[in-house]
């Protein structure tokens, strides 16, 4: 499925990277879960790679996953000169990786919002190993200033629904209380602008600047996690 944020605007999701979460609170609540130490952790949707280099940092070895050719070479220019680190073109239905082959995955808001991402959640327990653990890192639209822009602008997404598909699959969920933290008015103004359809992004931006406005959002994040 195409990614109209990252795949048309990397530039512009390249600010969205660096401003979420500064505090490094989703990145802990993983940690807590599945320390990566030294193990092999799969990044499915890795887009640049922007986060391939932290990941490195603890890893032995680190492989992102990218179906976008332009994306993927982006990816293997930012980790060019990191060993034990690769990216690979491929799907989350089809990964180019043999059966347990990984220790930690993650798909971070790579539209994996529940229904519709069966044959990706079967190619992670094709690829994580026995005792692996696999995350999914969501938008949750019934928390915070910008779950609610979420929920506005996709209102077909629903939090019931997606909620169900993966408790009943048997994965758990995290609640990450996070922030966006933009270094200008101009910078949060066209991340909103590429995760909102117009009228919806021009609508909850002319309602931020009326009233507290910043240049920080308060940011929900649901991440879900299952051993293997």
């Amino acid at each position: 499925m195409p990614s109209p944020n990252i795949w048309q605007h990397p530039e512009t999701y390249e600010l969205e990277n660096r401003a979420l979460d500064p505090d490094g609170l989703l990145e802990a609540a993983m940690a807590a879960v599945a320390p990566w130490l030294g193990r092999t952790f799969l990044d499915v949707g890795c887009g640049t790679g922007f986060h391939l280099p932290r990941w490195a940092e603890q890893a032995e070895r680190v492989i992102g996953v990218e179906p976008m050719p332009a994306l993927a070479a982006l990816a293997r220019r930012r980790t060019r000169r990191l060993t034990g680190v690769e990216v690979r073109q491929g799907t989350a239905q089809a990964l180019p990786l043999p059966e347990a082959s990984v220790d930690v995955a993650q798909a971070r808001l790579a539209y994996f919002f529940g229904p519709g991402c069966e044959p990706g959640l079967d190619e992670l327990s094709r690829v994580v190993r026995r005792g692996g653990t696999a995350f999914v890192i969501d938008n949750d639209p019934t928390r915070s200033t910008f779950g609610r822009w979420f929920r506005r602008g996709y209102p077909r997404v629903d939090p019931v629904a997606v909620e169900r598909f993966w408790s009943t699959r048997g994965w758990q969920r995290v609640p990450v209380e996070t922030r966006l933290a933009f270094d200008s008015a101009a910078d949060l103004e066209a991340v909103v602008r590429i995760e909102l359809d117009r009228p919806t992004a021009e609508a909850v931006l002319a309602e931020h600047w009326a009233g507290d406005g910043g240049t920080e959002v308060d940011y929900a994040l649901n991440l879900w996690w299952r051993r293997f």
